[in-house]
This record gives C-alpha cells, structure tokens and sequence, in this order.
C-alpha cells in the first residue's frame, strides 16, 4: 500500500506505473490518466477552497471526482444515493455547503439552485495546470437514522490510517465490492484500490447478481469486498460465484458470524478470508483473517497499529488515530480519554469477544433481553438455512416475543403450513432450544424468499 507522504490523490496515482481504471457496468474510464487530465470540463478552479457537495449519481463519474477534488476544495460533503431528499437544505446549511458537483443524472431539486453548479463527467480531458493545494475535509453522511444524519468530519489522513497496517488486503490487481463507495465501507475499499494501484470494479443498484459476477469475472478480480448480508445474497447464486477465484475475501458493516465464514470457506478454498469491524466515526478497528467469528480477548486492553480498544458499560470503545475529527455540529464524538463509544455490546466466550449485538437493538422479553444477532447467528448455522432476520413482536404479556423471518438454502419446495413445512420449522426451532436459553428461542419462524438489505449493504431491522 502506498504511503501519502503528504501527497494528494492525483500526486500518488501519477506514480501508478500500469493504467488502472475504475469498471462500472456503462463502461470503463482510466483514473491513472487523472495524472494529467480532468473530468471537470476545465472547470475545477472554480471550486477551489470551497465547501462542496458531491451529488452526482454515477459511481464512476463520484470516484473520478474524489481524485480531483481532494487537496483543492476546502470540504468533501459525500451525498450518498440513498440519501432523502427532504434532508438536503438541512446538509446543506449545516455543512456551509457552496457548491455543488453534479452529472447529467443528477436529479433536480430547489435546495441545489442556489449553489454554484458544475459538473463532472465520466470522461478524462487533458488538463495543464494543477489547482493551488489546501487540506481537504472529508464529511461522510451516517447511516441507520431516522431523522437528518449525523454529518462526520474526516480527513484523508484518518481515512487511510488503517490502510498503513500490513493485511492480506495488500496486493491487490483488481479489487471488487458490492457496497456504494459514497458509505464509509465502500470508501474504505476505494481508497485502497487507488493507493494500492488496483483497478476498482464498482457496484450498479440496478445490476443483478450474475452480470454483477460476470464484470468480476472479466476483471479477473483479485479481492472482493462485502457486508455479510451482501455475501449471502451472493451465495444465493453458486454458479455465479464459480465464476471467480479471488484471493482474498473480505466482510465488514455487520457481524460476520460462523456460518457466512465457513460457507465463504466452502465457496472460495483459496482465497484469504477475513472480517473487519469499523465505523464511519472510529474509523477501521481491526480486521481478523483466521476464519473464525469474533476475534482474540487479548485485543482488548492492549494497542494495536495504534488502535486501543477497551469494554466499558458492555460496550466496545475505541481510540485511534483513524476516529473522525468530529461532527459538523460540533456534538462530542470522543469521551475525555478519546474513545468513541460504539453502542456494540461484547460477549467474551473462553479466549474470544463475539458481537452480541447493538445497544438499541434489544428485544425486551418479559423483562430478559435479547440480542436478535445472536439469534441469528444460531438459526443461519442451520444446514438449510441462507439468512435470518430476528424482531420482536408485540405481546400482552410479556412485552414482546422473538420471531423470525428465514430465507432457505435454494427455493422453499413447500406448500404453507404442509407436513414437511412445519418438520423443517421445528427443527430450526430445536437446533435453536440445543443452544439458547428459553427466552430467545423464536416463537415462531416465517419462511420468506429474500430480505430487505438496504443501500449500506446491512439488513434492514426496522
């Protein structure tokens, strides 16, 4: 991985020997050739030192502009493609937004007329001069709220820190991921693959899985990148993923737990295999690559490529010289010692932490609390089953009871309610009662033909 060395995006890809390029399903464009061109149609100078929102809707057209636009605008403000509309006068004025980068698919919307407008292309011209360098913020929108998002304030140095570690990551020709590169994870990815040297093959919302596989394939794709959530889907489709040999494979965003690992093990027996927890306001934490879930009890209390990590309130802490600058409204991000506090409760069994499950995700039974993540990660050890989904529901007495959704391995080849229906639910329900305390065995199991995942690659739980 290169190192920045103080240097801009466009200074390091003018030292990438071989043409690398960035491969999206409208076609391919050289980012290597940013060394001395433009996208911008000769019009970045305008943009210089400003606040600028980048709103443009094609991939491709987005990750030519990052290039250009780090070390010459002042701030970055990401607009992510599922970003609500209604939401953007408030970014807007919350970030001191003053410009805006579109492309031609940019939808219209009054809170951008009054914004200097220009616009990118996913196209390279030749460009002479280079713009006046300053330092760049980075503002990345999070994700999982209801309401306005919180806005976090990023720099290229804390978004590239964890990049700096030795990882089976290194090395890549051509990486892959199924995450928008607009989120923190899928920034991650696009960060190495332009530090690193890689060309990068980009996700398409509209694509489906096969021909998604089957750009992969013709990429000859070398490391692949993905939610958990967004490895099953894709597991869904056996003879599409026989389509690549990846060697390393790579989760993030959600708990990876045993069952997605040992099926990613089974799918692709080459490949480096491992999972990373981060944040988009701590940044990455670490990463694990020995095929199991949850990761050593001696990561915590100890530092780490400079990562400290602690438990405090049953929550995972951490300090890191990756965590976020801030907000943009200025909320604490950091405790006085500089943690971040996660909201990701651990459970240590013997020698290793597992993620247990979010702080706000908690299903009340009778007063017992239950983890819905921990109870998918028993039913989806089930041999029949691809995913689960755990929710509570509404009871009048105890609170709430825990039932699941569940999608099988290959289609559901029964009628509702048939004898071989109800054999298949009772024996996720005892493979369940083998391993949970009473209280969170599902009452009750729904077969369902998929799950709602959201753009960030996560299932969606509300």
């Amino acid at each position: 991985m290169a190192s920045l060395d103080a240097r801009s995006l466009r200074e390091v890809i003018a030292a990438i020997e071989a043409p690398r390029s960035f491969l999206s399903p409208q076609g391919a464009v050289r980012f290597t050739d940013l060394a001395g061109g433009t996208s911008f149609g000769g019009r970045l100078g305008e943009l210089a030192g400003k606040a600028v929102l980048l709103a443009a809707e094609s991939q491709i057209a987005s990750a030519l502009a990052l290039i250009e636009l780090e070390a010459v605008v002042r701030r970055i403000v990401i607009l992510p493609p599922d970003a609500n509309p209604a939401h953007l006068p408030a970014i807007i004025s919350a970030a001191g937004v003053e410009a805006v980068v579109v492309d031609d698919a940019t939808p219209a919307h009054a809170a951008l007329a009054a914004l200097a407008r220009v616009r990118c292309q996913p196209a390279i011209e030749p460009m002479a001069a280079l713009m006046p360098r300053t330092r760049t913020e980075w503002v990345l929108l999070t994700s999982g709220t209801t309401g306005v998002p919180k806005m976090v304030i990023h720099d290229l140095e804390t978004l590239t820190t964890a990049l700096q570690a030795p990882s089976p990551a290194d090395g890549a020709d051509v990486w892959g991921t199924f995450y928008d590169i607009r989120r923190y994870g899928g920034l991650q990815i696009y960060l190495r693959a332009v530090l690193g040297g890689a060309s990068l093959v980009l996700s398409s919302p509209g694509e489906s899985v096969a021909d998604h596989f089957a750009r992969l394939a013709a990429a000859g794709v070398t490391h692949l990148s993905g939610t958990p959530s967004q490895w099953r889907r894709a597991l869904m489709m056996a003879p599409e993923t026989g389509m690549i040999a990846p060697r390393y494979v790579r989760l993030s965003g959600e708990i990876a737990d045993q069952a997605v690992l040992d099926a990613l093990r089974a799918a692709f027996p080459h490949a480096a295999i491992g999972h990373a927890y981060a944040s988009t306001e701590a940044g990455v934490a670490f990463d694990v690559n020995d095929g199991i879930a949850g990761f050593p009890s001696d990561y915590i209390g100890t530092v780490r490529n400079g990562v400290g990590l602690k438990i405090l309130d049953g929550t995972l802490r951490i300090r890191s010289p990756g965590v976020a600058k801030g907000y943009v409204d200025g909320e604490p991000l950091v405790d006085a010692a500089g943690f971040v506090d996660t909201g990701d409760i651990l459970e240590r069994k013997g020698e290793r932490f597992y993620f247990a499950g979010r702080r706000g995700g908690i299903i009340n039974v009778g007063g017992l609390k239950v983890h819905p993540e921990e109870v998918e990660a028993v039913i989806n050890r089930h041999p029949r089953v691809r995913m689960s989904l755990v929710r509570g529901r509404q009871n009048p007495v105890t609170g709430s009871i825990v039932v699941a959704d569940v999608v099988l391995k290959g289609e559901d080849p029964f009628a509702d309610k048939s004898p071989q229906q109800i054999a298949l639910k009772d024996d996720i329900l005892k493979f369940c009662r083998d391993t949970l305390p009473r209280h969170k065995v599902p009452a009750a199991i729904s077969f369902v033909p998929a799950l709602n995942v959201a753009a960030t690659g996560k299932l969606v739980r509300r």
